[in-house]
């Protein structure tokens, strides 16, 4: 499967597509924007070039890679800048699903087996030309389990390599670039339907409604008709793409709000009648300024809430709330008040509590104090500004 890898040279917090950092990518544009821009162009990974030149640089990059990693869902190859293994740990611990070395730079091929050993070699990736991958390095790679190749002049693949590195344009419509791959044969990642639109059954409209919804939540966001050109065109730029009833045209959610919707599936009922559409949505998915289209209730009946993201975000809402606003007699407060290390105090004790219990038969013990545990560790999370999206984030990579 060939992949398209735009490649960032990022230099204080500013993104370029040459190493002299003679081209901006966007002027206007943060690093996020830009590869959420080309994240929907087509890119199917990223190779990040931190390209900083002290501590203070080398910092900020670090941190510019994690917010990339944090609003992008496409796979992070961070380089540049490793002159000892904790960089590449640095890298890593930032985001990224591999810490690429410079096979032009003989640091990076001498502490190759030791990384590829120590972090995994699917975690380490190699930047290589004609000129320097030569016998002795093939080896070397070889031996440490070394796979991801990436070559060091643009576009185009390295030997075996599935990684096809390109300038960085978010004018560059990258699906053009898979289309004429795939004509010479090659395998890439593209939306393709499995039906054809024909064998869809339309309304009296000739549309096919869709249901929007949030790929992490579930959370419906919207309802809205597509008609075959509308349906193509959300496969082809990877954007959604709607038929709007009362314009009668097409349009592209977010087109003037910015507040675009990335697909990441679609699916058809059983009568081939109705799509679900589950994307990724910047800003609010309603023309009102909500999240969601569907903000309110007509009638409802309490129930127990278990979709485990919205328990445990709920919960956290109600400690960040308490911190913000300190209740009297509340338990959360008086952990704060106390500070971190009653916090970690307490997550050692209900770690431990875990252990005793699971000795125990009765499961319904452990499951009291796994819940005292994660309650703990929330409240150690909200001290130090961690999120459960990054946590989910960080456990889905691994």
């Amino acid at each position: 499967m060939k992949k398209i890898v735009p490649v960032l040279f990022l230099k204080d917090k500013k993104v370029y597509s040459d190493k002299e950092c003679l081209t901006p990518v966007a002027e206007d544009m943060s690093a996020v924007e830009i590869c959420l821009r080309l994240e929907a162009a087509g890119a199917d990974e990223f190779l990040i070039v931190d390209l900083s030149y002290d501590d203070a640089s080398h910092d900020a990059a670090i941190s510019g890679v994690r917010e990339i990693g944090r609003e992008t869902d496409l796979p992070l190859n961070v380089g540049g800048n490793i002159k000892r293994v904790e960089d590449v740990k640095k890298y890593l611990y930032a985001g990224g699903r591999r810490a690429v070395l410079d096979a032009s730079v003989e640091a990076d091929t001498a502490m190759l087996t030791e990384v590829a050993n120590r972090f995994g070699s699917e975690k380490i990736g190699v930047l290589v030309s004609d000129e320097n991958f030569d016998t002795e390095l093939a080896d070397l790679c070889a031996d440490s389990g070394v796979s991801s190749l990436f070559k060091s002049d643009f576009d185009g693949f390295y030997a075996n390599s599935d990684f096809y590195l390109t300038k960085a344009d978010i004018n560059r419509d990258y699906n053009l670039c898979k289309e004429e791959l795939r004509k010479q044969g090659y395998e890439v990642v593209s939306f393709t339907s499995a039906i054809a639109f024909s064998d869809f059954k339309l309304n009296s409209d000739g549309l096919i409604p869709v249901i929007v919804q949030d790929y992490k939540t579930d959370e419906v966001l919207m309802l809205a008709y597509m008609n075959e050109e509308a349906f193509d065109n959300t496969l082809k730029t990877g954007l959604m793409t709607y038929y709007s009833r009362s314009r009668r045209q097409q349009w592209v959610k977010g087109e003037t709000s910015g507040h675009y919707q990335y697909v990441k599936s679609l699916d058809i009922d059983c009568d081939n009648d109705t799509l679900l559409a589950k994307v990724k949505q910047l800003g609010a998915a309603c023309h009102t300024g909500n999240y969601s289209c569907f903000y309110r209730n007509l009638v409802s009946k309490d129930y127990v809430e278990t979709n485990p993201l919205k328990v445990f975000k709920d919960v956290m809402a109600v400690i960040e709330d308490r911190k913000l606003h300190p209740k009297e007699g509340s338990y959360t407060n008086y952990l704060f008040d106390k500070g971190i290390d009653k916090i970690l105090k307490k997550c050692g004790e209900e770690a431990t509590e875990i252990i005793i219990a699971a000795k125990n038969p009765d499961p319904e013990e452990i499951i009291y104090e796994i819940s005292d545990f994660l309650y703990h560790v929330m409240v150690l999370m909200s001290l130090k500004g961690v999120t459960w999206e990054e946590i989910t984030a960080e456990l889905a990579k691994r």
